[in-house]
């Protein structure tokens, strides 16, 4: 799941567009409201715990890759206390409030010195709050983005990946059947109904997902499955055409050699394997009857 930011909930692009419009509303000689505001909602609120999470990851600067990546993990460990629906509720009442005073595209339209890091703070807390199937790829950019500003350095993709995939062999057993859940759940939308060996590659891959080893065998185990099986059906089809097709296919199902690396794309072809195994079993049993 990729999640997608939003300067409207971000809640230190919040705090630091009303700090602006306060020194604004000041220098114009205006009784501020943005001041009332912030008093409102971030102090002792849900809001304000989670901007003090933005503070203090915008207090650390050029320290150390160690005792930055000890920082972000200890910063999202705190950020999954807080109660996402007051969040919620508050973030939406706080945008009404400002709607009520300023011009809401002019309030919003500032340019912010750190507002890529900002963005990615908040991409990462949502991505860990939320028990859904995280986009690896953007953990890792999100990361490096962050570890960058706070060591002030250029930092290793390599490293990030690595640490990102050692957070995901972490995921406990009911995020794993969940995230396993959502993968169904997305290919029957796509797909109506999925097979059983369908079913079985996908909770492999999930399963799986740290473990390259691993799956390179069970992808193996299946190719072999399914050509035998292809194999079998295959004499049963009496068109010539069609009976030298499905010899082409079996050749196209190589397996894997201790070298080759595997790809998502070699289990996801797999899926239309059994589509075509379902669809020679349908022909076959209306030919017997």
């Amino acid at each position: 799941m990729n999640i997608k930011h939003s300067k409207y909930k971000n809640t230190g692009i919040l705090f630091e567009l009303l700090v602006r419009q306060i020194t604004a509303d000041t220098l114009d000689g205006k009784d501020s409201q943005a001041s009332k505001i912030l008093k409102e909602y971030f102090v002792k609120t849900e809001l304000g715990r989670e901007y003090k999470l933005y503070e203090t990851l915008f207090k650390k600067t050029s320290i150390t890759e160690t005792k930055a990546d000890i920082t972000i993990s200890t910063l999202l460990e705190s950020s999954k206390s807080l109660n996402r629906s007051a969040l919620k509720k508050q973030k939406y009442n706080l945008i009404s409030e400002i709607k009520k005073h300023y011009d809401v595209t002019k309030f919003f339209s500032h340019k912010l010195p750190h507002y890529k890091v900002q963005a990615a703070f908040y991409t990462l807390i949502e991505s860990f709050s939320q028990k859904t199937t995280q986009n690896a790829q953007q953990v890792i950019d999100n990361k490096i983005t962050i570890l960058e500003h706070l060591t002030a350095a250029p930092v290793s993709e390599e490293k990030v990946k690595e640490n990102v995939i050692k957070e995901f062999q972490e995921y406990d057993k009911d995020l794993r059947t969940l995230t396993y859940r959502v993968l169904l759940n997305k290919f029957n939308d796509k797909y109506e109904n999925l097979l059983e060996g369908q079913k079985e590659i996908l909770k492999e891959l999930i399963n799986s997902i740290d473990n390259t080893p691993r799956l390179k065998e069970f992808h193996n185990t299946k190719v072999s499955e399914i050509k035998t099986e292809l194999t079998e059906l295959n004499k049963n089809v009496t068109d010539k055409v069609t009976k030298i097709k499905i010899e082409e296919v079996i050749k196209m199902l190589p397996e894997l050699g201790k070298t080759s690396k595997i790809k998502d794309d070699d289990l996801t072809n797999l899926l239309q394997y059994y589509d075509l195994i379902e669809e020679l079993k349908n022909a076959n049993v209306q030919v017997q009857a």
